[in-house]
């Protein structure tokens, strides 16, 4: 794979020049007050920005957040964002009320060099997401003429054809900035020649959203650790009762198929923590995976579980999480994401936090980021990647 980094363009000089840069400012606000509960994402792209400010470039940034319907909503404003982004810059971030209008082009042209200007949400504009190629190439067109050179720093988009994503770089001298380039060094290690033992942890709610990776990293990997509301169905297809979790009863075949395939590899949960219902504040026992009481719904992995998960990650040498353990928002049934969190940080070896649901788990149970050789910021993508998808993103890089 030849992508041209940030250090490349860099080195040919950007002072005074414009640069738009594809960032991943997607970050979750809180209703109502719309603060930014969690600026993982933020923080993520500081040193693309840091590094075009002090080589004296103009820095536009983009940026999606949410899932807005093509139309301008206050609720998925990134007006939030450059407050915080300033703060974290330590320089003022001038804010385009719309993408490619009015308000765009005028704050554009008051930028100076080392300044900063974040355009207002791509998705409030249909030609982002468009399928329509001439739709999505008319609103890239009008992205890449506020700038000279491109960087994508959004990892957490590039398995998106989108218009900022695909379109623009297309049009523009385009490099992959900082944080995109970390993030391939590091997945690639996971696909090529992994230190073993090689060990995979997925959680989340669904066998189906995880499908794809579970068969790519199958046949590869030593050991599959399965947690979380997707651990149910796999229970479900061995024959156990599961009361009231959650189950995908169309891919309960699926799973069965899967632990055939694996020949001992998947490892299931062996207790569950029960409850009445699906409330922080139910209660709850700890029962054995293999007898859910018909009354009760899963909510976490329990105790013997997190130590035979332990055991299994004490000798890896490589580690790949992604899905939380169980509702870890929920401090009664934290533990056993807490404590498989806790494992795989002591992994003397490669560890890596597929993003999504996972990094903000780290982060929400005040976990240390630093224990972890790498969280990333695209959980989609990551796992896209490791399942062995193009990326139209990195391909448009490539090209």
């Amino acid at each position: 794979m030849s992508i041209r980094t940030l250090d490349d363009l860099l080195a040919e000089g950007v002072s005074g020049r414009r640069v738009l840069v594809r960032a991943d400012l997607n970050v979750p606000l809180e209703s109502g007050s719309g603060a930014i509960s969690d600026d993982g994402r933020i923080r993520a792209v500081l040193p693309t920005l840091t590094a075009l400010r002090d080589a004296g470039a103009t820095v536009i940034i983009c940026s999606h957040l949410g899932r807005p319907k093509g139309t301008p909503d206050p609720q998925y404003s990134l007006a939030p964002v450059a407050g915080r982004l300033g703060e974290l810059l330590g320089a003022p971030v001038a804010f385009a009320s719309d993408t490619v209008g009015e308000s765009a082009r005028a704050e554009a042209d008051k930028l100076a060099a080392g300044q900063f200007l974040l355009l207002e949400n791509l998705r409030f504009n249909k030609g982002e997401t468009s399928k329509d190629d001439a739709e999505r190439g008319a609103f890239a067109d009008q992205l890449a003429g506020f700038a000279e050179a491109y960087v994508d720093d959004a990892f957490g988009a590039v398995h998106r054809k989108h218009a900022s994503v695909y379109d623009v770089p297309q049009r523009l001298p385009h490099v992959a900035g900082r944080l995109v380039l970390r993030e391939v060094e590091v997945l690639s290690q996971l696909t090529g020649e992994p230190k073993r033992p090689y060990v995979v942890v997925l959680g989340g709610s669904k066998v189906s959203d995880k499908l794809g990776v579970i068969e790519a990293l199958l046949p590869t990997v030593d050991r599959l650790l399965i947690g979380g509301g997707m651990c149910f169905t796999f229970l479900k297809a061995q024959g156990h009762p599961i009361g009231t979790s959650l189950l995908e009863e169309e891919m309960v075949d699926t799973c069965r198929e899967l632990l055939d395939r694996g020949q001992g590899k998947i490892v299931l949960p062996v207790d569950i923590v029960a409850a009445a219902a699906f409330a922080p504040d139910a209660a709850h026992e700890v029962v054995p995976a293999h007898s859910i009481p018909r009354d009760r719904v899963g909510l976490d992995i329990g105790p013997d579980t997190v130590a035979a998960f332990a055991d299994e990650l004490a000798p890896a040498r490589t580690v790949f999480w992604n899905g939380p353990m169980g509702v870890f928002e929920m401090p009664a049934f934290a533990g056993g994401t807490r404590g498989v969190a806790e494992a795989i940080a002591d992994v003397k070896g490669i560890t890596v936090v597929g993003g999504g649901d996972s990094a903000a788990a780290v982060r929400t149970l005040g976990l240390d980021e630093s224990a972890y050789d790498h969280i990333s910021t695209g959980g989609g993508a990551s796992l896209e990647y490791l399942e062995g998808k193009p990326l139209p993103g990195i391909a448009a890089l490539e090209n």
